[in-house]
């Protein structure tokens, strides 16, 4: 069997914040100019007009994808101050209203709003969405049923979103409980084959419910505009090594399974309402808790599942050149994510005597200073 390209792609969604209140701000549209003026098509508005989206180019691995988010990130970064404001790649806003915010005016969001009422208002969230190269239908609905059992994984090292207009929500991800709310959310169906998927999407499209299957936003799902497997269940990360991190991860379990196939072995399919057990864990705890191991048949901490993860693979990141990068899921497990670290500034400014206006804002000048990290 040909080996896919496994190549990268990375779309990440920033919320856009006034430098002197630290509240959101609406993107003027002389900024999304400039940004369009280097970025030659990278870059786009979002849903919100506080939002802000970019795309990496296809990357061969992830040396090259940190280029690619470095340049977009500095790029973002230096037009946004040029404005007073600066981006946050956090999944919530520690104390936005989206009572408070509009809709960007283009035709595809206006649909949308229109489409899906009051639930899509609240959508003042930011993912992080990466693709791997995998130019084979069938092989990728194969892999998409395999890969959903690693998708809480995924979402546990990634949690970015603890507060919510203001309040601790007790959530490490806040962000995937208001999208949930969505319809065509949550773990991908298992497919048996391709011509199974395409005619359930079919159906919807016959129906004139959706025009086509980018209006499908599960988890985890073929990409509707290029040949593709997009994991799309993770917070946006604060800070870029995290970010090439998810990455790493996403693209060696793929190459791991893929070599299982090859191997005429595969990983065993559990039911989505074993695997939505541990999304919720991931959602609910981060990496405070552990996921449950279903083949063991216990809770394991998350610096034992992180030791396990990457001891299986290793090989692949070796190949795919990403062991650094690997590396860092066990320090994340450890030391704790984006969730944790902002839940520990708020708890170092209320040790200083700040109220919770003054926690929340401590909060989004950490994340101000997160997004500029390794840049």
């Amino acid at each position: 069997m040909t080996e896919p390209a496994f190549s990268i792609g990375i779309e990440e969604e920033y919320l856009l914040v006034d430098l002197d209140s630290l509240a959101l701000a609406e993107a003027p549209e002389s900024l999304m100019q400039a940004c369009a003026a280097e970025l030659e098509g990278q870059v786009s508005p979002e849903f919100l007009q506080c939002q802000i989206e970019i795309g990496t180019k296809p990357c061969s691995g992830v040396t090259d994808a940190r280029e690619e988010l470095k340049r977009l990130r500095s790029t973002v970064a230096r037009c946004a101050k040029a404005h007073n404001l600066a981006p946050i790649a956090a999944s919530c806003h520690p104390f936005g209203d989206w009572k408070q915010q509009s809709h960007t005016d283009k035709d595809r969001y206006n649909a949308l709003s229109r489409d899906l009422g009051g639930v899509v208002r609240r959508m003042l969230i930011c993912g992080m969405h990466v693709h791997v190269g995998l130019d084979d239908d069938p092989l990728r609905v194969d892999l998409m049923r395999q890969m959903t059992y690693f998708l809480p994984h995924l979402l546990a090292l990634s949690t970015s979103s603890p507060y919510w207009q203001g309040d601790d929500t007790g959530l490490a991800s806040y962000r995937l409980s208001v999208f949930d709310n969505l319809p065509r959310t949550g773990l991908p169906p298992q497919f048996e084959s391709w011509s199974d998927y395409e005619r359930s999407v079919q159906i919807l499209v016959n129906l004139g419910v959706i025009e086509d299957s980018s209006k499908i936003w599960w988890d985890l799902r073929p990409s509707a505009r290029f040949p593709t497997l997009e994991t799309r269940i993770m917070d946006v990360q604060p800070r870029i090594e995290d970010t090439l991190t998810l990455a790493a991860l996403n693209q060696c379990l793929l190459r791991m399974l893929w070599r299982l196939r090859v191997s005429n072995q595969r990983w065993r399919i559990y039911e989505p309402f074993l695997i939505g057990e541990n999304r919720w864990r991931a959602q609910r705890y981060g990496v405070a808790e552990g996921l449950i191991d279903y083949g063991a048949g216990k809770i394991v901490p998350m610096p034992d599942l992180m030791n396990e993860l990457v001891e299986l693979l290793e090989q692949d990141a070796g190949i795919l050149r990403c062991l650094p990068e690997l590396e860092n899921a066990r320090a994340i497990a450890v030391r704790g994510n984006a969730s944790s670290r902002q839940r520990a500034v708020a708890a170092q400014s209320a040790k200083a005597g700040g109220d919770q206006e003054t926690q929340m804002r401590a909060v989004v000048s950490h994340l101000i200073d997160a997004f500029h990290d390794g840049l």
